[in-house]
């Protein structure tokens, strides 16, 4: 029974202090609630700007050389407005730049009277800080003194356009360096020097502006300029491919059309991402423009015409690109396989018909050099190199041989060739028939001479070319016996597997490199 009640009246003490510790915690709370607003109103006090429309300049205080001791914002801001334009209306600006000069007066100017956000600046300053801070501050003003400028310049709202038109005048744009190319001579790339550009230095113009307007009326400034400087090109140029072709037994006139061609690409500079048309850089291919009558390909035979010879410059060109990476956009081959280069590397040309296009799609600019004397004809490109050990190679593949249809006879209908042939079953020869190729090419990526990649660049087909064989048109007379005719009739083609590989032999032992796998 005793220890019942000891438990009743422990259980009612700590009731007890727990009701009291609620009470301190709640009281301290209160306490600490009045001390924090306390602070906010003290620091808002302490710290606080005081400045408002009655707040006025401290003593010895000067905006521009005008007193403004004790004086309010608004005050202020008139007076010094007043000064500031009466003295910018008396003012006369004149500014020289070698033979030439511009003179301004201040009526000249559109007048910006607003300045009240620099009287705030101005009336501000010392006026920041706690309240030790501010009286600190506030007696130096007044020991020593206080100075603030307000820009002159700023007050004039047109005179950054009349100095945008002055800059018009004296302003000299850069020259660049840049690379001047002479493929004769024996130095072919050379650097031309820049030269730096010069503008108006308006910001030095301005500060010494604001500097004479607070000196004298009549202001004379000699134009502050700035160089502009020029980008300079460094010569960082290699080969990146060459090649040639032989036309040592071509005639005179068709050595002269592929020198003519070639000449004008001779000295070419290739920009990026321009494109260039063969046709349009050689021009027509008649005596007005100096090409001569020679030999060309024209429905699988080859006859007389002008400009013959152009279609071996255009392939030499074509292969030299190809070489050196460049993006070729048209190109077509003939219709019968070429001497001069392997099957795939053609690349004929005909006004209004074929073209070779191609487009420099390097980030710098590809120079050509051409070179033509009584064997070869040799083109050679130059621009950034390849990278170190990088060359490129073109392969070429005989896919398989079309097989030709032999001899179509026609009839001599219209006496063409009654010279030679009258009576049916005598025979002319016109033209033999050829066999056809399916091929391609691929472009070979080196490294220090091991190919890395391959890709396919052509695939063209030289179709068969029948054979022509031309036959009399009149019937035999009764008791009239012809002699045997030398034209033997050739039939329609069987391509063997033999002839395949004695095709393909033929074909790499004339251009050994082009073929290798």
């Amino acid at each position: 029974m005793k220890n019942k009640k000891n438990i009743q009246t422990n259980n009612k003490k700590t009731q007890e202090n727990q009701e009291k510790t609620k009470k301190k915690g709640f009281l301290w709370l209160l306490g600490m609630s009045f001390i924090s607003v306390g602070l906010l109103l003290f620091c808002q006090f302490y710290f606080g700007n005081t400045i408002d429309d009655k707040t006025v300049f401290y003593d010895n205080t000067r905006i521009n050389g005008i007193d403004v001791s004790g004086l309010n914002r608004k005050e202020a801001e008139n007076l010094v407005s007043t000064k500031m334009l009466s003295s910018i209306n008396q003012t006369k600006i004149k500014l020289d730049y070698q033979d030439k000069s511009w003179e301004f007066s201040g009526n000249d100017f559109e007048v910006n009277a607003d300045i009240s956000d620099k009287i705030y600046d101005a009336i501000s300053f010392g006026r920041e800080g706690n309240i030790i801070e501010k009286t600190k501050q506030a007696n130096k003003i007044k020991q020593e003194g206080f100075d603030y400028n307000i820009a002159y310049s700023q007050l004039f709202s047109g005179l950054d356009k009349k100095l945008d038109e002055i800059n018009q005048e004296i302003y000299m744009p850069p020259t660049n360096s840049k690379i001047v190319f002479n493929p004769d001579e024996e130095v072919m790339f050379k650097v031309q020097e820049a030269q730096n550009g010069v503008e108006l230095d308006k910001e030095k113009l301005y500060s010494l502006l604001d500097e004479s307007f607070s000196k004298e009326k009549i202001i004379q400034i000699s134009l502050p300029i700035k160089p502009i400087l020029p980008e300079e090109e460094k010569e960082n140029i290699s080969m990146r491919s060459s090649f040639s072709t032989d036309y040592s037994t071509s005639s005179k006139a068709r050595k002269s059309n592929v020198k003519l061609a070639l000449s004008k690409f001779n000295g070419m500079i290739v920009e990026p991402n321009q494109e260039i048309s063969f046709n349009q850089i050689t021009g027509s291919r008649n005596q007005e423009n100096g090409y001569q009558k020679a030999n060309i390909i024209q429905n699988g035979v080859f006859v007389e015409g002008s400009g013959g010879g152009v279609c071996q410059a255009s392939t030499t060109l074509y292969n030299a690109l190809v070489l050196s990476d460049v993006e070729i956009e048209e190109v077509h081959h003939h219709s019968l396989p070429v001497s001069y280069v392997p099957l795939s590397s053609d690349a004929m040309v005909s006004e209004g018909f074929a073209d070779l296009v191609f487009k420099n799609t390097t980030d710098t600019p590809l120079y050509i050099k051409t070179i033509c004397n009584d064997t070869l004809a040799k083109v050679e490109i130059y621009g950034a190199s390849l990278g170190q050990g990088q060359t490129r190679k073109v392969r070429s593949e005989l896919v398989k041989i079309i097989p030709h249809n032999g001899d179509k006879i026609i009839q001599d209908t219209n006496g063409e060739y009654a010279s030679q042939i009258l009576y049916k079953g005598e025979y002319v020869r016109v033209k033999y028939p050829k066999e056809g190729y399916e091929t391609k090419a691929y472009l070979q990526y080196l490294e220090n001479g091991e190919v890395v990649k391959e890709k396919e660049i052509r695939h063209d087909f030289y179709w068969p070319q029948d054979g022509v064989v031309v036959e009399g048109k009149y019937d035999i007379g009764n008791g009239m016996t012809l002699p045997e005719s030398d034209v033997k009739l050739i039939p329609a083609q069987n391509v063997t597997e033999t002839h395949f590989e004695n095709i393909k032999n033929k074909f790499k032992k004339t251009y050994p490199n082009a073929f290798e796998a």
